[in-house]
């Protein structure tokens, strides 16, 4: 049998939709929650950091923190191909954080490449197989989009 933990970063995000039908084509921001879900066995090795834990959560949030929260946070998140946002956000300070995608910065390709960004770094280090199996983005309070392996 296994157990799950899960460990979340908040980031305040730009971004925008361009070919939406609605509001979200504007470009607008968010207090993103990035929520990791790993699975494994609970570590049993006697008198090791982690014993009784699966993971510990500050490790996940070192994780977090550098693949996503530090890529993302305050920066807005802009699709390759959207060239009437990129010509708009070019015209910012040279320091503006703008994060180029290949991808439509929704909540679902967001939870994706969350998800890419952290699962090569969630290693066991007690043979407890570890690995993420989620990553959950919160965009709204009520809109939460999954990315599952």
């Amino acid at each position: 049998m296994t157990t799950r933990i899960r460990r979340y970063i908040e980031t305040d995000t730009g971004h925008r939709v361009p070919n939406h039908k609605s509001k979200c084509r504007h470009m607008h921001g968010h207090r993103y929650r990035f929520e990791a879900e790993i699975e494994g066995d609970v570590v049993q090795d006697p008198g090791v950091s982690d014993e009784g834990m699966l993971m510990d959560f500050s490790d996940v949030s070192e994780i977090l923190t550098v693949y996503v929260h530090d890529v993302v946070d305050h920066a807005f998140v802009v699709y390759e191909h959207d060239e009437q946002a990129r010509s708009a956000l070019k015209m910012m300070d040279s320091d503006h954080r703008t994060v180029v995608v290949p991808f439509v910065p929704t909540a679902e390709n967001l939870a994706k490449w969350a998800f890419e960004q952290v699962e090569p770094h969630i290693k066991s280090a007690y043979g407890n197989r570890l690995r993420l199996v989620a990553m959950h983005v919160r965009e709204t309070p009520k809109s939460i989009a999954s990315w599952h392996a």
